[in-house]
């Protein structure tokens, strides 16, 4: 449950970046959105990688809650690469079941099972290790996503390294004779199928990204709408500078805390997230705007 005493930042409490055992997160989706509804949270989006399989059974565990009062916002979260960058798009009020997204994640998903063959073979030939595709797949959903974080499991479940953290550093960073770079849409495919299903598009922790103007610039030709400003990673400057770039291309900002743990200490991390509490009427009223537009056109 959450702490009695847990500081709020305001009264309307939101978080749009959160992750579950559906990708590379290691809460279960029922679990973390009762938490989030013990935490007090007005509204939340689970942002898987590459898929929206969570979404539906999210929307069960907020209605399994006596006297629950969430929004359970639509969303996901895009792996792209762009000029040797690696980019994350999120999608927020998206249509989950439309086509031009499920053809991204399916592209993804067959991308993702032969980027971990490769690397299975490699741990297998340079580092030794005895580990196949099946002893990865088995640390992830059937019915989800295939990532690094299950690689790093099993690198650990056969000695290769005493913790997470050290199967990354040894075996799967950008720089390991043992890491393969995945096959992946462009951000501009990623906005533009977001944009198309009714979604606001958003760059995600664009902290990591030095050439980010030129980005913004380009993708809003694709249908780019907001800045993940807000985000556990960013330092006040970078917030500051992110929303006046937000402000100078006429873009929104979100945020959130891009959880990934056990939700046991989903509060902790919350209580690191200061985000006013206009962002989602901000969020909703863009979406409003979107499906105007889609509308007019069709």
């Amino acid at each position: 449950m959450c702490f009695p005493d847990f500081p709020h930042s305001n009264d309307y409490m939101i978080d749009l970046h959160m992750h579950t055992t559906y990708s590379d997160g290691a809460s279960e989706v029922e679990a973390l959105v009762q938490q989030a509804i013990a935490c007090g949270l007005d509204a939340i989006a689970i942002t898987d990688h590459d898929t929206t399989a969570s979404y539906p059974f999210a929307v069960e565990a907020a209605k399994a809650v006596e006297g629950a009062n969430i929004e359970i916002i639509p969303g996901i979260e895009i792996n792209t690469h762009w000029e040797g960058t690696e980019v994350h798009v999120l999608g927020y009020y998206i249509d989950p079941d439309d086509e031009r997204i499920q053809e991204v994640n399916n592209k993804h998903r067959i991308a993702r099972i032969e980027q971990i063959q490769e690397i299975a073979e490699l741990l297998q030939k340079k580092a030794k290790l005895n580990i196949t595709f099946e002893d990865i797949a088995a640390f992830s959903r059937k019915e989800g996503v295939l990532g690094r974080p299950h690689v790093a499991q099993a690198i650990v479940q056969k000695g290769g390294a005493g913790n997470i953290s050290g199967a990354f550093d040894k075996y799967l960073n950008h720089r390991a004779e043992t890491y393969l770079k995945r096959n992946t849409v462009s951000p501009h495919e990623a906005v533009e199928a977001i944009y198309e299903s009714g979604g606001v598009a958003v760059i995600a922790h664009p902290r990591e990204m030095p050439m980010i103007e030129d980005l913004v610039i380009d993708l809003m030709n694709y249908g780019l709408k907001g800045l993940e400003a807000y985000h556990k990673s960013h330092t006040p400057a970078m917030i500051e500078f992110h929303c006046t770039l937000a402000e100078k291309y006429g873009l929104i900002v979100t945020g959130g805390t891009d959880f990934h743990g056990l939700q046991d200490v989903y509060p902790t991390t919350l209580s690191r997230l200061k985000m006013p509490d206009w962002v989602h009427e901000k969020l909703k009223r863009e979406h409003q705007h979107i499906k105007l537009s889609n509308f007019k056109a069709s």
